[in-house]
């Protein structure tokens, strides 16, 4: 089992290595553009959101959970 300080730490992680792409995008030329604008609009920005959205407001999605699979243990 995973401990929530583990799976905040890969989360973290994820999201910084996300970033890249997008630094690469916005800093590339302008000719570049479109070999990583497919990349950073589909993966690394909904990736990056989903992960910063787990960092933010994860423990209450695991709150959620928790309650959920004891009901229906219940």
């Amino acid at each position: 089992m995973i401990t929530v300080l583990t799976q905040r730490s890969i989360f973290r992680w994820v999201h910084i290595i996300l970033a890249v792409p997008i630094v690469g995008y916005v800093y590339s030329p302008f000719e570049n553009l479109p070999d990583y604008a497919p990349v950073v609009r589909y993966i690394a920005i909904p990736a990056m959101i989903g992960t910063g959205l787990l960092m933010w407001k994860g423990h209450l999605l695991r709150r959620l959970y928790s309650r959920r699979s004891t009901e229906e243990n219940a």
